[in-house]
């Protein structure tokens, strides 16, 4: 019997994968249609004509391509951050020996379940105390680190054979040549994935800059793309051209970086 060239699980997978995809296709397709077509009801999914009127709106009535500067900013700067600080904090806990090694990392890990709201308030008073408000370092300087980064690096030094690590101080390498020159090039994966889940969410951040930004040369495009939600109004051509520009990017990311994103979820501790 012939075997088919797909999985039977692509009967299933395929649908899904389609349901998921028709928000992201209905944004592209709306992003081109006139105004008549985004008013009227029934709402119609295939434009009757397409134009480029929610572009034109975007960058003559607002400075789009400034925020979406600001933008990759915060999240380069976030991503150059989380791959030297976490890497670093993660192989200190996984490898090093030091007092209070098991209690510190607890104590980090622990900040993973304290809600975000909870801290908004006594951040933004340092924040205010440091003068960093209305500033574009209010939305990256909260990036620099986080517990989640430093825990997934943690997990994949850990699945890393000690071995490799002595064969290197035998060699004459010190602590952070074995780092640097072999312990790194392996986490390629684990730092793929840290890329990934950086860029996502320092790409995507609207709470914190919604408190912490109000000049608007300072930005980004999400804070930017909320400003087209009125209470009465909504410009829907100019916000779902917005959401374009803004999602893109991430997609092309994504699609970069999967194979390593798969990888490490296959070696890293975060596979269930």
């Amino acid at each position: 019997m012939r075997r088919p060239p797909f999985s039977p699980w692509h009967l299933l997978l395929m649908p899904v994968a389609l349901l998921f995809a028709l928000p992201l296709v209905q944004m592209v397709l709306t992003a081109f249609m006139p105004d008549s077509d985004i008013n009227r009801f029934p709402p119609r999914f295939i434009p009757s004509r397409l134009q480029l009127d929610g572009f034109a709106g975007l960058f003559n009535e607002s400075p789009a391509l400034h925020w979406l500067l600001n933008t990759v900013i915060v999240a380069a700067v976030a991503v150059v951050s989380h791959l030297v600080l976490c890497s670093m904090a993660g192989y200190g806990f996984a490898r090093l020996k030091f007092f209070g090694k098991s209690a510190g990392f607890m104590v980090i890990l622990a900040t993973i379940m304290i809600p975000t709201q909870l801290l908004m308030i006594p951040t933004y008073i340092m924040f205010s105390r440091l003068g960093l408000i209305d500033t574009l370092a209010a939305a990256f300087v909260p990036w620099l680190a986080s517990a989640f980064g430093i825990f997934l690096m943690r997990q994949f030094f850990l699945s890393l054979p000690a071995e490799l690590e002595d064969a290197a101080r035998i060699d004459g390498c010190n602590t952070f040549g074995v780092f640097w020159r072999v312990v790194l090039p392996l986490a390629r994966p684990a730092l793929a994935t840290l890329t990934v889940f950086t860029l996502l969410g320092s790409w995507n951040d609207l709470i914190w800059p919604l408190v912490a930004i109000s000049d608007e040369n300072s930005y980004t495009i999400q804070l930017g793309l909320a400003n087209f939600q009125g209470t009465r109004h909504t410009q829907w051509s100019l916000l779902m051209a917005g959401n374009v520009v803004a999602t893109m990017p991430l997609i092309i990311a994504f699609i970069a970086a999967q194979r390593q994103f798969v990888a490490t979820m296959t070696f890293s501790g975060l596979k269930g």
